[in-house]
């Protein structure tokens, strides 16, 4: 995939910041008549266990996996003896039928996690190991359906890179051709360690969730890597309770043309899970183990619709083969390959990201398109922590959000951001609809800037249209007069009343002068209480946050 290009960089946008100007304060635009809303996905997947039906063919050490495979019928369990190797690859065959085949560890169910706990590497030796050397580990053929994996490890043969641990769909033109009906639970995939892997699932398909997972090691030198990636997959798709780690994007949509046409990944459920690249993968870090592997960013969409992303932990980006940015809302045609991309009805809310050089981009119209297509729009950022954006060491300036080219129907509202850059950076074409309240941020220099239009007002007036920017604390703004009236200005972080500022604690006390200042009553920033706690990853104490300088 070829590595996207941002359209500007922030050292660009602040070539022409200048001296602040001297704009009239006026009153806050009143809330913007109702808009259109981000719809929810419309389809969520229910991967309940039930026991199936049918007879257990079990499968010991030396014995053949794929016979197994060809000979079970819909409704049958396949029982792989724990600790055992099974080498590939391995093809999943069409079946005729709608129960579900079960491919699982011998292992009793008692010795497992239970279901909606996710596994890690320490339970490995419960579970067969499923390995190749070439190819895909585990693959479709037309027309497959309704597998379950329950407590395998799969990884590349020691010392071997692999594109694809696990590749569902080849190149299919047609969603009914798809195939369909997969869950992969409570599963280790991993990369070789020392050569990595490109890529663990391919969710080029329907109805496939990975859930109660782990899948870690997906890293190259020179190319994207993603613990997950979808690009052919009309969706739905259930992503819940993993811990993802990939260096180029742990999780991604889009980014390669569909062979399908119009085709849009879609009904995105993304919940629960922890989003983390190792530190041993940055240079300059004192764990840093040797080797440059390519990092990009923590979640992209390039063309997605109708996406949850909801209570993750999103955690330690930096500047490498991007300029730092975690989260990308960023539609890509893939050079007018697939004009119909977008990316739409997404619904960002009740995460942490923290540890990234910038926060969150989004393209409004690819800026790599001849033709002008690909539009983002309909994009809810609500309720998220972000902390630590723009930590020494990272390499960004610490942006919170870079708005670009025409992007529409944006909602950023009720988060609390800890960064040491922008709020706002916007330039090309300007976007509409924004809503932008609610909010706790830092102004840091250039606080709301728009590439030629300078700071505050001037830039909000150009680049967003018709906006609502309203009850939101900014903090150390050098010029209130430069922003709407109807916003709050404490002159550092200490005058907030976070509860415990210097130790991380970012909640409001009820001393606060911003207590329920919000246009809804409440307090401003993120409802706390709404936060991961990411089952099986829960977020470590704020203390251990690596604070960098702001406003005492």
């Amino acid at each position: 995939m070829r590595q996207t290009r941002l359209a500007v960089t922030l050292a660009v946008l602040l070539l022409g910041a200048g001296a602040p100007g001297s704009a009239v304060p006026r009153e806050s635009r009143p809330p913007a008549p109702a808009k259109r809303v981000a719809e929810r996905p419309r389809l969520l997947l229910d991967t309940t266990y039930a026991p199936p039906p049918g007879k257990t063919l079990r499968i010991a050490a030396g014995g053949d996996l794929q016979k197994a495979l060809d000979e079970a019928r819909p409704g049958d369990s396949i029982a792989l003896e724990a600790g055992a190797t099974f080498g590939g690859p391995f093809t999943l065959p069409a079946k005729t039928g709608s129960d579900w085949i079960v491919i699982r560890t011998s292992a009793a169910d008692s010795a497992l996690p239970p279901p909606g706990t996710r596994v890690d590497p320490s339970q490995a030796r419960l579970m067969p190991k499923l390995e190749a050397s070439s190819g895909a580990v585990i693959r479709t053929a037309p027309g497959a359906h309704h597998y379950r994996f329950i407590g395998l490890e799969i990884r590349p043969a020691r010392g071997v890179f692999l594109n694809n641990l696990v590749l569902l769909g080849a190149g299919e033109t047609s969603i009914e051709s798809l195939p369909d009906h997969f869950i992969f639970d409570r599963c280790y995939l991993h990369g070789d360690p020392q050569k990595g892997a490109r890529r663990g699932i391919a969710l080029n398909s329907r109805f496939t969730a990975v859930i109660d997972s782990w899948l870690s090691d997906f890293k190259e030198v020179g190319a994207d890597t993603q613990a997950i990636a979808g690009w052919n997959g009309a969706g739905p798709f259930k992503i819940v309770n993993n811990r993802l780690e990939g260096a180029g994007e742990n999780v991604m949509f889009g980014g390669t043309p569909p062979t399908i046409v119009d085709l849009v990944p879609s009904d995105i459920e993304i919940r629960d899970n922890h989003l983390y690249k190792p530190l041993t993968w940055m240079a300059g870090d004192p764990s840093y183990a040797g080797t440059p592997w390519s990092v990009k960013n923590i979640f992209e969409l390039k063309n997605a619709r109708r996406v949850l992303v909801e209570h993750n932990l999103l955690e330690n980006n930096w500047v490498m083969g991007q300029n730092g940015f975690g989260v990308l809302f960023t539609v890509r045609t893939e050079l007018d390959a697939a004009p119909w991309a977008v990316v739409e009805d997404v619904i960002f809310s009740n995460n942490v990201v923290r540890h990234t050089a910038c926060g969150v981009n989004i393209l409004g119209i690819d800026d790599s398109s001849a033709s002008g297509s690909g539009r983002a729009r309909t994009i809810e950022i609500s309720n998220n922590l972000f902390a630590d954006v723009g930590a020494p060491g990272l390499g960004g300036p610490g942006t919170l959000f870079q708005i670009l080219n025409g992007a529409a129907g944006l909602t950023i509202d009720h988060n609390t951001a800890l960064h040491t850059g922008s709020i706002i950076a916007a330039d090309m074409a300007p976007s509409t609809g924004l809503v932008f309240q609610n909010n706790i941020v830092e102004h840091n220099e250039y606080g709301v800037f728009g590439s030629g239009k300078g700071i505050g007002l001037p830039a909000l007036d150009y680049y967003f249209p018709g906006f609502v920017f309203r009850r939101n604390v900014l903090i150390g703004t050098p010029s209130p007069r430069q922003y709407p009236a109807d916003n709050n200005f404490p002159p550092s972080a200490a005058a907030v009343g976070f509860v415990d500022y210097a130790g991380g604690d970012y909640r409001l006390s009820g001393s606060s002068p911003h207590h329920r200042a919000a246009g809804d009553g409440t307090d401003p920033g993120a409802d706390f209480s709404r936060l991961p706690g990411v089952r099986g990853a829960p977020v470590p104490e704020p203390s251990s946050v690596r604070r960098r300088g702001g406003h005492a």
